[in-house]
């Protein structure tokens, strides 16, 4: 039994130290919904700290928009839609200290699903941006 209890204090040591995340997806998006310049009923799901990406640190910023499923928008709309919250929500969410990205994902979704896993019925738009002059600049994936 104490053998038991230390492999699991190793193992949560050893993924606390590696910067491993181990948390639940959202079960719903949360707060007020997030001005856009489609009108979209927007609402942050999670911020993803710990990503890497091909470009080094990459921070990403879940978005739930029912609207998606609901009405025929464009992915030009949804482009704006997303340049307007990597710069007016996750620029200001960046700590001004310590590592700072070298890339931002914004990623839309018309429901809650797991990072990481594929929902084909899901409709889901991401865009990534690097930092340049404290603005977003959108990157070709």
């Amino acid at each position: 039994m104490l053998n038991a209890k230390l492999t699991i204090a190793a193992v949560a040591l050893t993924a606390a130290l590696s910067g491993a995340v181990f948390a639940e997806t959202p079960k719903a998006p949360s707060g007020d919904p997030i001005a856009v310049p489609s009108g979209m009923d927007v609402r942050w799901l999670e911020t993803l700290r710990d990503s890497q990406g091909p470009a080094g640190l990459t921070m990403r910023f879940r978005f739930v928009a029912p609207d998606l499923a609901k009405k025929k928008v464009s992915q030009e709309v949804v482009a704006k839609d997303m340049e307007a919250l990597c710069n007016g929500y996750a620029l200001p969410r960046i700590a001004k200290s310590g590592p700072q990205p070298a890339q931002i994902v914004i990623a839309i979704a018309d429901r809650v699903f797991p990072f990481g896993e594929a929902d084909e019925s899901a409709k889901q738009y991401f865009e990534a941006y690097s930092i340049e002059n404290g603005a977003c600049v959108w990157e070709l994936f």
